[in-house]
């Protein structure tokens, strides 16, 4: 598995029928992704439950793909 940038800031925008994101490093690399409003709203959900959860009870291993 290929290690992990730390994030520096996200920037998102409507472009057309999608939303834009924008990945920003600390390395200065920028990744855009386009997402439906739909993957939105999941990525959402999915925030809000890690937020919510308490704390450390991941397993440390990113999600599967969606």
């Amino acid at each position: 598995m290929i290690a992990g940038n730390k994030l520096a800031r996200i920037l998102a925008t409507r472009t057309g029928e999608a939303i834009e994101l924008a990945f920003v490093t600390e390395d200065g690399r920028t990744t855009r992704v386009l997402a439906s409003d739909d993957q939105i709203d999941r990525l959402v959900d999915e925030l809000e439950d890690i937020l919510n959860s308490p704390a450390g009870t991941g397993s440390g291993e990113p999600p599967a793909a969606a």
